[in-house]
């Protein structure tokens, strides 16, 4: 089955989206980020998660982006072409596109590919096909006449097919279609005339996929059709004469009806996802249907009309519904009769495991896993089939438990290399109702190893190990003292973020190590940076300190705190009033695991003591940016998929105070910190006080209206005073 989830708006009106849509939407460095282009003179970097531009680059009054912008994953650097010629490139920080680098072409170009693991390609309008680099190193070079005269490009599209480009485009002449397929390494070019199979339909839109050295080329036509096409990746003469025969593939529409504005796109290897509207129904929708089974999934009316383009990545569709750029997430689960019928009652995805909710502790026994004797198959005289069955339930659970034997004995001697290859086929098997206590023993055996071999280091593979969510700190209670002792922020994250059950006094150690670590030790780390999303800033060099993203022409406009004690205006330029985070992302991350940890605040206080006096006014710092960052929001909370609660950030406030109250009271450094606490704290009584006296009066006003007896029409005036 298919299913489309809740649109959401990724910007407000599109600049220069007219009826002809957009030049383009391609993907930006990260999966998150993507370049929408459009037809007039602006360039935009939109971060989907956050649902908000990170970037506007614009070309000059008078020129024409004429190419969709791409960016260039080997260098983090963007390109675009205006005015057919004019090649752009540029980095994150350039807000000028005037002043960034500029080559002059000596063909018009028809658009710029790029994909993961390789190098940009340019495509011409007349067929010929140049590296980017070889392009900026020679602009003026000749470019070659591949199609014929009359001959103009309709579609293209850039695969990796065994990490080797192939760049396939489609050209119209005279109502005839050819298929163009270019290969490199070695460079080959092979042309194909695209003969339909049925009927000359008008074609509206291609999509293609490559698998195994096989393009697979769908036409979708205006009859609602989708014809089909195979095209093999073989070194064939280029001067060869070839023909592709098209097949029905699926027909999406009601006999004798025409469609308009329709584009489609492959979603997976049994679906694809078709837009567009008939001239019979005028409205416009967006459908998925499963082409294995040739049945229609689901639909979705979008009532403000579209521009007849979309774009799919990831498992999400890109349309300009209206004047607004949509996203639509999408899911497809594996096709299969039960599900095409509806039949199929649990549906679980690709890749993933069940496992039982119950462990079998009688399993766990001394230092290793229960082994059990070989039992005779043969059923004795007056023995049930049940109890047949249940004796070979009992073999195959001795053929486990010997493989996980096997597996834990090699653990002692395994290189590291060796061990994380052996784990993650082990993991890779379909789990037992023994695998948490397997986990246990394995981690029990690689942390036993780390403390007799001190070089002995497996990170990647407990890694592996904690990210199976069947650990906890009473299951493996020395590992967590080894990772500190490691100082190995990534895994200390990891198990911050997955027990459920750590002590205080291993939480506050966690703390000391997370504010005491460089920040120069913190570049080259993984950290999981999901809780920091939408409210801290990610700079290129983070070196500089400055935490803004520059965009063209314009900056984040920062709100002024409203003066509440005109006695304390004095200690204002105290404060850091520009809401500068004083840590980085990557130390900010690490605090929000402490910030989600579970506590009790008994057993907290006394091991925040432990804490020294320059991190405790850190670890205010940055609790009060969070507050800050709050209170920006009528909601009162933070962007992102799983930030901080204004809850645990005010709580670990008065954590930190109680624990050091007479220490802070005497440093000059935090006079500025507690001066805003006590600003927000005036502020909140006032409110309820307020808030109070608002509540008697309507208490007493709805006495008054209870006592007196109104007639079928009256006017009262009531005045608060």
């Amino acid at each position: 089955m298919a299913a489309l989830e809740e649109d959401f708006t990724l910007s407000g009106l599109v600049p220069g989206a007219g009826l002809d849509g957009l030049l383009g939407v391609e993907q930006g460095l990260k999966g998150d980020l993507f370049l929408v282009t459009d037809r007039g003179r602006t360039v935009i970097l939109y971060k989907v998660s956050d649902q908000k531009p990170l970037g506007c680059w614009s070309v000059k009054q008078g020129q024409k982006i004429t190419c969709p912008a791409v960016c260039n994953f080997q260098t983090g650097e963007y390109a675009v072409v205006h005015d057919d010629k004019v090649l752009r490139v540029w980095k994150n920080e350039d807000v000028n596109l005037d002043k960034v680098f500029k080559a002059t072409l000596s063909a018009d170009v028809y658009s710029i590919h790029s994909v993961q693991n390789t190098e940009p390609l340019v495509l011409f309008r007349e067929g010929a096909v140049r590296s980017l680099d070889v392009l900026l190193a020679e602009p003026q070079q000749k470019i070659e006449a591949v199609i014929s005269d009359e001959e103009v490009i309709k579609w293209t599209k850039l695969f990796l097919d065994s990490n080797q480009p192939v760049l396939i485009f489609v050209t119209e002449k005279h109502g005839n279609y050819f298929v163009y397929v270019q290969m490199f390494n070695p460079h080959n070019l092979c042309k194909y005339t695209l003969l339909p199979g049925e009927e000359p339909p008008v074609t509206l839109s291609f999509a293609a996929s490559v698998n195994g050295r096989l393009v697979t080329l769908l036409c979708l036509s205006c009859t609602g059709c989708i014809y089909e096409t195979l095209i093999p990746l073989n070194h064939g003469k280029p001067e060869e004469k070839k023909v592709l025969v098209t097949s029905l593939l699926l027909k999406t529409y009601v006999s004798g009806d025409v469609l308009k504005g329709v584009s489609f796109a492959i979603l997976d290897k049994d679906h694809v996802a078709v837009m567009g509207t008939s001239l019979k129904a005028p409205k416009e929708n967006i459908s998925i249907w499963n082409i294995k089974f040739q049945t229609l999934q689901t639909s979705k009316e979008l009532p403000q009309g579209t521009s007849g383009q979309l774009w799919c990545y990831g498992e999400k569709l890109f349309i300009l519904h209206g004047k607004f750029l949509t996203v639509i997430p999408f899911k497809c689960e594996i096709s299969s009769l039960a599900a095409a019928l509806g039949k199929l009652k649990n549906i679980q995805a690709p890749g993933t495991q069940t496992m039982s909710h119950f462990v079998n502790w009688g399993a766990f026994q001394g230092d290793g896993l229960e082994s059990r004797d070989s039992n005779n198959l043969t059923p004795l005289k007056g023995q049930s089939k049940r109890s047949l069955r249940t004796r070979k339930n009992e073999t195959r659970s001795q053929l486990e438990d010997s493989t996980n034997k096997q597996f834990l004995s090699g653990i002692k001697d395994a290189s590291e290399k060796h061990l994380d290859q052996q784990l993650s086929k082990f993991l890779a098997d379909k789990r037992t109702p023994d695998f948490q206590i397997t986990i246990g023993h394995i981690v029990s055996e690689l942390v036993g190893r780390c403390k007799t071999e001190p070089p002995f280091y497996p990170q990647s593979s407990l890694v592996q190990l904690i990210q199976t969510q069947v650990l906890s700190y009473s299951l493996c209670p020395d590992l967590m003292a080894v990772v500190l002792e490691k100082r190995d922020v990534h895994l200390l994250q990891l198990c911050l973020q997955q027990f459920p059950d750590i002590p205080e006094s291993i939480t506050c150690a966690c703390l000391k190590v997370f504010l005491s670590i460089g920040d120069d030790s913190l570049e080259g780390t993984n950290v999981n940076m999901e809780s920091v999303i939408g409210y801290i800033d990610f700079p290129q060099n983070e070196k500089t300190g400055k935490k803004e993203v520059l965009q063209n022409g314009f900056s984040p406009v920062l709100l002024e705190e409203e003066n509440i004690d005109d006695k304390l205006n004095k200690s204002d330029g105290m404060m850091n009033t520009t809401l500068t985070c004083p840590v980085t992302p990557q130390k900010a991350a690490l605090l929000n695991a402490i910030l989600h940890s579970a506590y009790s605040e008994t057993f907290l206080l006394p091991n925040l003591k432990d804490l020294t006096v320059q991190h405790v006014i850190l670890f205010l710092q940055y609790l009060h940016f969070l507050y800050e960052k709050c209170s920006e929001n009528a909601s009162m909370t933070l962007p992102g998929p799983c930030p901080p609660t204004l809850n645990q950030i005010m709580d670990w406030i008065c954590l930190l105070l109680d624990a050091h109250f007479t220490v802070v009271v005497m440093i000059p450094e935090a006079k500025g910190i507690l001066t805003s606490l006590y600003k927000f704290v005036k502020a909140q009584v006032w409110v309820y006080s307020e808030l109070n006296k608002i509540e008697g009066s309507l208490q007493q006003l709805q006495k008054l209206h209870q006592q007196r007896n109104m007639g079928l029409y009256s006017i009262e005036v009531l005045e608060l005073i």
